[in-house]
């Protein structure tokens, strides 16, 4: 479980004292609170939160020369005029800046680079490791003075995020400027690009400091509206399509023209709090082209805006889209630890405590070329320190187990859901001839509101790797269920798909068939008929939640402009081998809303389709996502996809009291043959309940009511179980698995088992460990006599399991 690199970010507030010694003090403070997870990495990271980047706009070569910091609490060049209406008097730390102590001390850039060399210094005694330092450039008004973006250079603030003219462009251009600077002697020239600017000022400022790298924040480099739903290419009504190549080619020039003038710096990103589809559609970001350009960065990590809205859906979808193809090797994760700018510490208030964003990013992996899982390689934290500049030690001692936990149960194999991500074909469909750009922008809108209803997905491959990997060895996803969108004509996508649910496999489709081939058309027994859209009434003929008072609405209100058109599908052949899931009607027209199909030559595969809806209002576009309908006034679209799971004998029930109420956000990822679950639970009143094809799961530690074959459990807020037993029985009642003491040399892990009643017992041991599996039935510590259960080994699309069947009692599993 090494990791690559250990990244503790930090602003500058905690050297209230400036002096050397205070200096190294703080440092060693730094490194001795994170050395315990420090010790599982090759090499530590520092990340200088100084300023917000324009020290380096505006370093002129001389050290003994002042620089602007990050000293304030709140946004320090507000641009919001005039003030919003709940805040007239602008006195929220949002429209008005507030020095974090009285007199903060003033830092040249001599003492920072002072600063650099004692990190280092004092990281190397204290670790034994080797150490990075970075610094950071921010497009944004949020951190530190700026005159040079808002006063000097204002032509750079194109993107309108946190008001008019707030947030420098990529591939702005400069206006002339007489001033020197420290790569620009004689002044800026008209029409430099900023990108050109940015690197020639990094080339010489890095070097002067002692600086190893850059980290580009909040979206810089991918796009003019980093944040906002809306961008380049998407103004909230229309999708210009014929302005994609020009806003392609303008971003690509960014990164061109700052490798031009600094070509070897390593470079880390924290991209958009969005995921490639929606960064396509709205803003023209050629992310492929940017990974592909030989422009020698990381791929972005997972976005910490989860913590201020709760959207983990976005968060993962987010970052799984971001990573089904990446620029080298490795990938990084980040977490939320305190803020020093905004007076808050996320892992204290926002999370309160609780380790839900990290059990759930953690349990992501993508998949290579050979299907094999690949998992973050660096661990990143925002910040060590808080607005006030303090570090207390309760937040890395909290947290650190939890990333322990985490990464010691990390996906060793693909989930029970993979993702198939277009990622190549999503450029394609945006910058290619003939536009589908609306079902790119659909398409992860979607996903990202499946997730937040309960779609249980961990894993992702792009398409390209999804076709080699079939080609490897055709096995990679037999325990999966394959979700992807409807694939366009006749390519290897299609034909790999198809393929894979001819040979028995699953697949779970999701999107419109206009564009499908004729191929996939035959095999989900659909044609097309003239599209219906907006007021629909929804009938299921799937089981939906339990609501106890209020229900979810059946009038399901598809909006075409967020959900790539209209519904188009009609049952093409009656047969027995094609079951209608789902339908919307108006009046006497309706169309398939979902749909499961099973040919007996399929060998037992199975395909399901769902046309999908963006349940989310059309007419409200202008903030940084889509706001999902009350779904007790217009049906959820996406909830489909979690249903559907039925089709495949995956039940996943949410009982609430009213549709209102959201639902919890889980992933299942395996790990050592294990099935290990994560959730984050948004009203801890709803419950789940749980039945997999190999039967109802029992959560190590747990106590469960049985219920129609489904196991029940009120979760908490944040919660991470493994799993390694399922039952199968009649008889309802309370069942519960638990960790037991060994008690005996040669017993590594006991879990006992009660409640069975005629039970079958499915369970998945840990690899090589079959040959000492024993199961005692109604035994009695050390579990040396007692009835022995007979048990038979079974490799099916259930995996590899032990199976014990018409068992009664209490049973003690040990290995």
């Amino acid at each position: 479980m090494q990791l690559k690199n250990v990244t503790l970010e930090i602003s500058l507030k905690p050297f209230r004292d400036p002096s050397e010694p205070a200096v190294r003090a703080v440092c060693r403070h730094l490194f001795e609170q994170w050395q315990p997870l420090c010790l599982h990495a090759d090499v530590i990271s520092v990340l200088l939160w100084a300023a917000d980047g324009s020290e380096i706009l505006e370093y002129q070569g001389d050290l003994d020369a002042q620089f602007e910091w990050a000293s304030t609490i709140g946004v320090a060049n507000p641009r919001r005029e005039p003030p919003p209406p709940e805040d007239p008097n602008s006195k929220s730390i949002h429209n008005h800046p507030y020095l974090y102590m009285d007199a903060p001390p003033t830092f040249t850039y001599g003492w920072l680079r002072t600063l650099v060399s004692a990190l280092k210094e004092t990281g190397r005694e204290i670790t034994g490791k080797p150490i990075k330092v970075g610094e950071t450039f921010d497009p944004g008004p949020e951190f530190a003075k700026s005159s040079f973006k808002y006063e000097r250079h204002p032509e750079l603030c194109l993107g309108k995020t946190m008001g008019p003219g707030s947030m420098v462009c990529c591939y702005a251009r400069l206006h002339a400027d007489p001033d020197s600077y420290a790569g620009f002697p004689d002044g800026i020239e008209e029409g430099t690009p900023f990108g050109a600017f940015l690197g020639r000022q990094c080339q010489t400022f890095f070097a002067d400091m002692g600086f190893d790298y850059l980290w580009l924040s909040n979206g810089f480099g991918f796009g003019l509206e980093t944040w906002g739903l809306r961008g380049a290419v998407f103004d909230g009504e229309t999708f210009s399509f014929e302005r994609c190549p020009e806003v392609r080619d303008a971003n690509l020039e960014f990164w061109k023209s700052f490798r031009a003038e600094c070509p070897d710096l390593p470079l880390e990103t924290r991209g958009t709090n969005l995921s490639t589809g929606m960064d396509l559609s709205s803003d023209g970001v050629p992310l492929r082209e940017i990974y592909t350009g030989g422009f020698g960065l990381e791929p972005p990590p997972n976005s910490p805006w989860a913590a201020l809205n709760s959207d983990f859906g976005l968060e993962l979808v987010g970052w799984m889209s971001h990573i089904a193809e990446i620029p080298g090797e490795t990938f990084p994760f980040r977490f939320y630890t305190h803020d020093p700018w905004f007076l808050n510490s996320p892992w204290l208030d926002r999370y309160e405590r609780e380790p839900h964003d990290i059990y759930l990013p953690l349990s992501v992996c993508r998949l290579d070329a050979e299907g094999k899982p690949r998992t973050p390689t660096s661990f990143l934290f925002l910040t060590a320190d808080d607005s006030y500049g303090k570090m207390p030690d309760q937040v890395p001692n909290e947290v650190i187990p939890h990333l322990l936990t985490a990464r010691r149960d990390e996906p060793d194999q693909p989930g029970p859901l993979v993702w198939v991500y277009p990622f190549d074909e999503y450029h394609n469909w945006t910058f290619e001839e003939p536009t589908r750009i609306e079902e790119v922008f659909f398409g992860d809108w979607f996903m990202r509101g499946a997730m937040n209803n309960g779609l249980p997905l961990n894993t992702v491959i792009s398409t390209r790797n999804f076709v080699s990997a079939r080609a490897a060895a055709t096995d990679t996803f037999a325990e999966s269920i394959v979700v992807t969108p409807v694939p366009e004509a006749g390519g290897a996508w299609e034909e790999a798909l198809l393929e894979h649910v001819a040979s028995g496999g699953k697949a779970l489709l999701y999107g419109p068939i206009a564009q499908a081939g004729p191929e996939l058309l035959d095999a989900l027994n659909l044609s097309c008929a003239p599209a219906l859209a907006d007021a629909l009434e929804l009938s299921l003929e799937l089981e939906p939640d339990l609501f106890a008072s209020v229900p979810m609405a059946q009038d399901l209100l598809h909006p075409e402009l967020l959900s790539a058109g209209g519904m188009h599908a009609v049952i093409a052949n009656d047969d027995d081998d094609t079951r209608i899931l789902a339908t919307a009607s108006r009046g006497a027209q309706s169309r398939v809303a979902a749909l499961c199909r099973s040919r007996p030559g399929w060998q037992g595969g199975t395909v399901v389709w769902v046309r999908g809806t963006v349940a989310c209002n059309p007419e409200q576009t202008s903030g940084h996502l889509l706001i999902p309908f009350n779904p007790t006034v217009h049906f959820a679209g996406e909830v489909l996809m979690r249903y559907a799971l039925q089709s495949f004998g995956l039940h996943i029930t949410v009982e609430k009291d009213s549709a209102a109420q959201g639902s919890p956000v889980l992933t299942v990822a395996r790990h050592a043959n294990g099935f290990f679950l994560s959730g984050f639970t948004r009203d801890t009143t709803t419950a789940l309940r749980l039945r997999f094809p190999q039967g109802a799961p029992l959560l190590v530690g747990l106590e469960t009511r049985l219920t129609g074959g489904q196991s029940r459990y009120a979760m908490p807020r944040a919660w991470h179980r493994e799993c390694r037993v399922f039952v199968e029985q009649e008889t309802e009642g309370v069942l519960a698995c638990h960790t037991v003491r060994s008690g005996m040399v040669g017993v590594e892990r006991r879990l006992g088992v009660s409640g069975l009643d005629s039970a079958t017992i499915r369970f998945y041991p840990e690899p090589g460990t079959e040959a000492r599996v024993t199961m005692i039935r109604n035994g009695h510590h050390p579990f040396l006599s007692g009835e022995a259960v007979n048990t038979v080994i079974r490799n099916d699309g259930y995996g590899h399991y032990m199976q014990a069947d018409s068992v009664t009692g209490d049973v003690m599993i040990s290995w």
